[in-house]
């Protein structure tokens, strides 16, 4: 299966053409957003260079923080990419980490927010629902570099890896979840949750509210379906992806419920009448 084509001495990777794709995808919906919100739609693509920088950037120095066991055992570490800096900046090799993304690209939403006198909350908002669909679209490239799957299955919707992009330890087995599908699945679906909450509930939310809802739901989904990773990014042992996506959903689940408690206060009512 081809990775991608060549223009002269130029090589498109596909991954590359379907992680602009969605980023070009979840522009356009914040443009709708912003309409629904009555806020200027061009505003999204005057940020849109900005927040693609700083999202690669983040993903970027993630991947080289975090990288995979698999990589780790060819010698590939942190400390690898420390001392070869043309190898750290070569994107186009692969190594893109989904949390250094968002971290990285709110990192620049905030920045620009501050320069042009935006909330920043409010745009996180319009922006949340076209991250989920970002991710789904960008998934599919995963698929087309045979890799981000899961356990070896024999289930009817396993997919063949071959040979060279097995792990190892599993080259005798030729079927496996599709995790990069189940990923690109639930991430519409929690684009759609995003949208609906946004409208059925408008009158009762904070400016940032949806923006952790998406910080709920997207890392449970991601914590679960770590489990069938068989190639996770260990940091002092333990599974950083998995503990930073446990970390940020009770984070942002107990910031909104704080930003939404409400004691009931006690009113003490005294009808003293004087009338004349």
């Amino acid at each position: 299966m081809p990775s991608g084509f060549s223009i002269g001495p130029l090589y498109i990777h596909f991954y590359g053409i379907l992680i602009m794709l969605g980023a070009l995808a979840a522009a356009w919906l914040a443009t709708k957003e912003a309409k629904r919100r009555k806020v200027d739609p061009e505003l999204v693509w005057d940020m849109f260079t900005f927040l693609i920088i700083g999202g690669i950037i983040g993903a970027r120095i993630w991947h080289i923080l975090t990288p995979p066991a698999s990589m780790v055992e060819q010698g590939i570490t942190t400390w690898y990419y420390l001392t070869h800096p043309l190898d750290a900046v070569a994107i186009w090799k692969g190594g893109l980490g989904i949390p250094g993304a968002i971290i990285g690209g709110a990192v620049a939403l905030y920045v620009y927010c501050r320069k042009r006198k935006l909330s920043f909350w409010t745009w996180t908002d319009i922006i949340a629902p076209g991250l989920p669909l970002a991710q789904a679209i960008g998934r599919l490239g995963n698929y087309l570099n045979q890799e981000v799957y899961g356990a070896p299955s024999d289930l009817p919707w396993a997919i063949t890896i071959d040979k060279p992009y097995r792990l190892p330890e599993y080259a005798d087995q030729a079927t496996y979840h599709p995790l990069f599908a189940y990923e690109a699945i639930y991430n519409l679906i929690n684009m759609a949750v995003l949208l609906w909450i946004g409208r059925k509930y408008a009158d009762r939310l904070k400016p940032g509210d949806v923006f952790l809802v998406y910080l709920i739901i997207y890392p449970v989904g991601r914590f679960l379906l770590e489990f069938l990773r068989l190639d996770p990014s260990p940091v002092a042992g333990i599974n950083i992806n998995q503990t930073l996506m446990a970390v940020t959903a009770i984070s942002a689940a107990a910031v909104l419920i704080f930003r939404h408690w409400k004691r009931s206060p006690t009113v003490e009512v005294d009808q003293v009448e004087n009338q004349g």
